[in-house]
């Protein structure tokens, strides 16, 4: 073999050991491509099934208080009407005075239990999320709230009317039940300060936070079931969760919906 036909040999080689070369890395560029495209449909399957699973706990649960709702208004309520019209008419055959302020007593609690009732049916069988505005829901829970005076809560929105529908509205008034029960229970608080605002990029964001003791973020518990009601039930619609809290410096959470572009 001469010099000529021995570099044209290595030449020949060198060629077919870069294309060989070059063909096993687009492979491997090719299948991390396809692997990374699988594991993010995983993710994304992953995703999906969660959000799933999510609102049907979210539609069980619904489900449950309203089944639970119709049956303190069905029964316990028709038996406490009963009862109070029992009660009056004890009230109007009684004759001894002493006898009849007591009995007059009883039909005010009896009465008074059944208002409480209806309206905890009402309110269990999403009737009243329904039927109202989000700014009355959230302004209703806020003002019972402050009827206990044990905490004083304020309420701040910048608008007049925001057109959402039963799931938005009923997250809305869901996490803002959450948050202020748990301040109350458990943050010794003297204020909760609640916003609900819209802009031109967001639908809406919800801003609540406490001046109550706070705590230690690094050592929350991540099963802790107030937590992971609210985040639950944000991203069963999507929206963005978030939560801040300091020692002494009150807890705060933020949960944003942005419009859809």
């Amino acid at each position: 073999m001469g010099k000529t036909e021995l570099l044209i040999v290595i030449i020949l080689f060198n060629i077919l050991f870069v294309m060989f070369v070059t063909a096993v890395l687009v492979y491997i560029r090719s299948y991390k491509q396809r692997k990374k495209e699988h594991v993010n449909e995983i993710e994304r399957k992953n995703e999906l099934h969660q959000r799933e699973l999510l609102s049907t706990q979210l539609e069980i649960q619904q489900a449950t208080m309203q089944q639970i709702g119709r049956e303190l208004h069905d029964n316990i309520g028709q038996k406490l009407t009963l009862v109070s019209l029992y009660v009056q008419q004890m009230l109007y055959e009684n004759k001894v005075s002493e006898a009849s302020e007591r009995i007059d007593q009883v039909s005010q609690i009896i009465n008074q239990s059944l208002q409480d009732l209806r309206s905890l049916s009402k309110t269990l069988t999403d009737d009243n999320i329904n039927q109202k505005e989000i700014v009355t829901l959230i302004q209703e829970e806020v003002d019972n709230t402050n009827s206990f005076k044990k905490c004083h809560v304020s309420f701040e929105h910048n608008f007049k009317q925001l057109d959402l529908g039963f799931v938005h509205k009923n997250v809305l008034l869901r996490i803002t039940q959450e948050f202020i029960q748990n301040s109350i229970k458990h943050s010794r608080c003297k204020n909760i300060f609640i916003s609900l605002n819209t802009s031109e990029d967001i639908l809406w964001e919800l801003d609540i936070r406490d001046d109550g003791i706070g705590f230690d973020t690094s050592q929350i518990k991540s099963n802790g079931i107030g937590l992971t009601n609210m985040k639950n039930r944000a991203e069963i619609i999507g929206a963005g969760f978030r939560m801040e809290s300091q020692e002494n410096r009150g807890t705060q959470i933020n949960i944003i919906l942005k419009k859809q572009s």
